[in-house]
């Protein structure tokens, strides 16, 4: 039974579970409340009795010592009884009215004889036979002379019950209006953990693979501080719910995309391979002077396709830079690098003329030579493959002592080519992704090289910009001071 009625209790809403805890509450206060009323009253009208006994006593004694008897001073259904103890023994004198003295008088007898033991006045509660409760009270009126008065204590149990009944029902109608205003109270107070829980069964019911944005937040700010800060924290947390299913859903995206890139530009110089391959068995049987040009065009696919496969390896490894880092740090001047770049260029591409300016300092810096290299020869590259013959290219070396605590290093590569429009800009560093969609991988290459420049800049802790307008086109790496240049 017990655990039932504790099932039933935890299936209650909250809100009835509150309203039933405040109400149980209410019921033990409004129980100490009135029972310390009650008994507050009770001896509150019992002392006025007693009271009233003891000013009856004082008249009525005077009146039995000076004319020997009551007459004029009695109450309704008051007893009185006068004992002879000149002996030490009660002895009931005859009463004026046999009225005065109940049937049975060994309570009063009782009291007397415990006056004349005690030698002061004594007050009792006695439940006298066929007549109900009295409040008996004895007094010595003179030497050897006990008066024994008795009087009705119905009309303290009537008053005490009246109370009682009053403090009941009012108590009763107290706690119901309680649990019924309490609960109306709770329920508006609680609407808005109410909506939370809407809110997330709206959320649960919202299909995540057509959207990766959360559809809804809780916005009722009714509740009070405590259930602002809690819907404060649950928008905060649907809020990183949100951004961590926008980066799942783009890191989905950008790997389908790279797996369908990645085959599509593999399967290109494969087929190549192939075709030449049977070319060069062809030629090997039928055309012999035709097998070295087969045999350099099926070499040069293989090299090209390796070229491809390194350049993913290289993403994938600085992708997982935190398990595995691709770079062999140690001290190099910035310069030097750039010197050696600009003599590559100019030997691989002499139709676009190159100028450098690096100043008078070399400008050591801990980095990896050989991927920054690569890093200034994409960058290069890339100027001279996507801009007409002729056009010039500058690369500039420069440190800015002042772009942090410990400055920064900068290498600016400008062409004044016909630029990027402004809608390619923000993806020229994504992977396999080309300006020109209709240019030749032959001259456009498969859209790694800025890809691989981005990641390995970023290896290094750095950054790499781009500004771009027609006329010019700006690549601009930061990279930051770790040894001061000598």
């Amino acid at each position: 039974m017990i655990a039932r009625l504790r099932q039933s209790y935890r299936g209650m809403r909250l809100g009835t579970r509150l309203a039933l805890g405040l109400g149980a509450l209410a019921l033990v206060v409004f129980a100490v409340v009135g029972s310390t009323l009650t008994m507050y009253m009770r001896d509150y009208l019992s002392a006025q009795l007693n009271e009233q006994l003891k000013i009856a006593q004082i008249a009525q004694s005077k009146s039995i010592a000076d004319y020997g008897t009551l007459e004029g001073k009695k109450y309704y259904r008051w007893y009185y009884a006068v004992y002879d103890t000149s002996d030490g023994t009660p002895v009931l004198q005859k009463p004026e009215d046999p009225a005065d003295v109940p049937k049975d008088i060994d309570d009063f007898t009782l009291v007397a004889k415990a006056l004349t033991v005690e030698g002061t006045e004594v007050t009792r509660t006695e439940h006298l036979k066929g007549q109900g409760q009295y409040r008996l009270r004895a007094c010595e009126v003179e030497p050897g002379v006990v008066l024994v008065s008795a009087a009705p204590m119905d009309d303290i149990e009537d008053t005490v019950g009246q109370l009682i009944t009053v403090q009941v029902v009012t108590f009763v109608l107290a706690l119901m209006a309680l649990v019924v205003f309490g609960r109306a109270m709770l329920r508006r107070g609680l609407k808005p953990l109410g909506d939370m829980a809407h809110t997330a069964r709206g959320i649960t019911s919202h299909d995540l693979t057509d959207s990766a944005r959360l559809p809804m937040r809780h916005d009722n700010r009714d509740g009070g501080p405590e259930v602002e800060e809690l819907r404060t924290a649950f928008n905060t947390m649907l809020e990183h719910i949100d951004d961590a299913l926008a980066v799942r859903t783009e890191a989905e995206q950008r790997l389908r995309r790279f797996v369908a890139d990645a085959s599509h530009e593999l399967r290109t110089p494969l087929m190549s391979v192939r075709g030449y391959a049977d070319l060069f068995q062809y030629a090997a049987a039928h055309s012999p002077e035709e097998r070295d040009k087969h045999l350099a065009r099926l070499r040069a696919e293989a090299a090209r396709m390796g070229y491809l496969l390194d350049d993913l390896l290289m993403l994938a490894r600085l992708d997982a830079a935190d398990v595995e880092t691709p770079l062999r740090l140690e001290e190099a001047d910035l310069v030097q690098l750039s010197l050696q770049a600009a003599d590559a260029f100019r030997a691989g591409h002499p139709g676009h003329p190159l100028t450098v300016t690096t100043g008078s300092a070399p400008v050591r810096l801990r980095l990896d030579p050989l991927r920054l290299r690569q890093v200034l020869d994409n960058l290069l590259t890339n100027a001279a493959v996507h801009t007409p013959r002729g056009t010039e290219v500058r690369l500039e070396v420069s440190v800015d002592s002042g772009a942090a605590a410990s400055g920064t290093a900068e290498v600016r590569i400008t062409d004044s080519g016909p630029g990027i429009p402004a809608d390619d800009q923000e993806r020229v560093f994504d992977r396999f992704y080309r300006v020109d969609k209709a240019r030749s991988r032959d001259r456009g290459g498969s859209g790694l090289g800025l890809a691989v420049a981005s990641s390995l800049v970023r290896a290094h802790g750095g950054t790499i910009d781009l500004t771009s307008e027609p006329g010019t086109t700006t690549f601009t790496v930061r990279l930051p001071l770790a040894v001061v240049r000598a």
